[in-house]
């Protein structure tokens, strides 16, 4: 049985813990802020990322409190028209084995927290930010702010985007910049026009833009999220914005997403960032999980499944041995590394499905319109089919 010592409270490392301790070992978690909390809106869950919650035992009840969604619905964002829809139900749920649900965050984090509460072999310790690692012999430590120190057999860091255990392990500098702007807000849905409470993942594209929306909390909120190429190169979070001016930079959309639009009130903005994959996420018996190690722009809807699928794989990789860490942590980096990068430019790239204008909008919005159901499942069987989530596939 080995100590495994993982930096981050977030859905990654919460999910790291309950794999590892599944597993026969014992976890502990630090979590930097002073609780075990999550803020934020909705997250698409896509079938893989189901299958990595079935397997730490928490499927049922995320699909018990998700809404589960129609279909994919993409509209051309100045026209109006309905281009494209990839349907979720029926066939897809058959071919990939799980619906396509959409969760407020803090609910999947809650579900996260109370499994690791449950559970004897992990210990969640909150208000301990780390700084860095030291490793000696078959141990590995984890530095905190302050002067203290956790040991363990290894470390896992799933601090995040903005990882001091990335910071020291791969020393890549500051987030990528993408010069886009996200606006975010969620409303009840009992100010949502009947005629517009359309159970889909619906994105409405335009000029250097879009605008997507869809319930959660049950279908209780209508999450809001536009994003627009702004060409910002300083990173920023949770600035709060005036509503006129979220209005203003989609003024160019149609009508009904105007009115969506319009209806949103205490609107905050981000600038997204994601970093290139990088070619090494271990060193001896420290390893990158999630955000740490692959972050992505959220464009894939893929970032927090990810993260499940790393917490899944990890977990599966460490036997009895504890001497062994490092080599099945070298085989965890190996198994995952192209699949997170392979989603990372699938991310990055979308926007040039999305952002056209004029003639290439028209040729776009044709293209799509062209594509059967079966096609735009085939499209994306890569991502939301995977169950094995490792580099050899359905061998694993």
């Amino acid at each position: 049985m080995a100590r495994m010592v993982i930096v981050g409270g977030g859905i990654g490392g919460l999910a790291a813990a309950l794999a590892v301790a599944r597993r026969g070992h014992r976890a502990v978690v630090l979590e930097r802020a002073g609780a075990f909390a999550e803020i934020g809106a909705g997250i698409q869950l896509a079938p893989n990322g189901l299958h990595a919650l079935d397997r730490l035992g928490l499927g049922d009840a995320v699909r018990a409190r998700a809404v589960h969604i129609d279909e994919l619905r993409f509209m051309d964002g100045v026209s109006g028209e309905h281009v494209a829809s990839l349907p979720l139900t029926g066939v897809y749920r058959r071919r990939f084995g799980n619906p396509y649900v959409v969760v407020h965050r803090g609910e999947l984090h809650g579900l996260l927290v109370d499994a690791c509460r449950r559970s004897p072999a992990i210990e969640l310790r909150a208000g301990s930010r780390a700084t860095g690692y030291r490793q000696h012999g078959g141990t590995a430590t984890v530095l905190l702010d302050g002067g203290g120190r956790v040991t363990g057999d290894a470390v896992i860091g799933a601090d995040g985007i903005h990882s001091a255990i990335r910071r020291q392990l791969v020393g890549d500098g500051a987030p990528r910049v993408s010069g886009i702007t996200v606006y975010r807000t969620v409303i009840p849905m009992e100010r949502v026009p009947e005629e517009l409470r359309w159970n889909a993942v619906t994105w409405w594209a335009g000029p250097g833009r879009h605008f997507v929306h869809y319930a959660i909390a049950g279908g209780r909120y209508l999450n809001l999220a536009p994003s627009v190429e702004t060409g910002v190169t300083e990173p920023f979070a949770a600035v709060p914005v005036e509503r006129e001016r979220v209005r203003d930079a989609f003024a160019c959309l149609d009508g009904t997403a105007r009115r969506l639009l319009a209806l949103g009130e205490e609107w905050k903005s981000w600038v997204l960032v994601d970093r290139d994959p990088v070619d090494r996420w271990t060193d001896g018996r420290v390893a990158l999980l999630g955000d740490a190690a692959h972050p992505m722009l959220h464009y894939a809807a893929q970032g927090a499944c990810q993260a499940l699928e790393d917490a899944v794989v990890l977990g599966d990789l460490l036997d009895d041995d504890a001497d062994a860490i490092p080599e099945r942590f070298e085989k965890y980096h190996a198994e995952r590394h192209d699949r997170t990068a392979r989603i990372t430019h699938a991310a990055r790239a979308s926007t040039r499905l999305w952002h056209p204008a004029g003639a290439e909008a028209k040729a776009r919005n044709q293209m799509l319109s062209e594509l059967s159901g079966t096609d735009l499942h085939d499209h994306v069987a890569w991502m939301h089919g995977a169950r094995a989530f490792g580099a050899a596939g359905a061998g694993r």
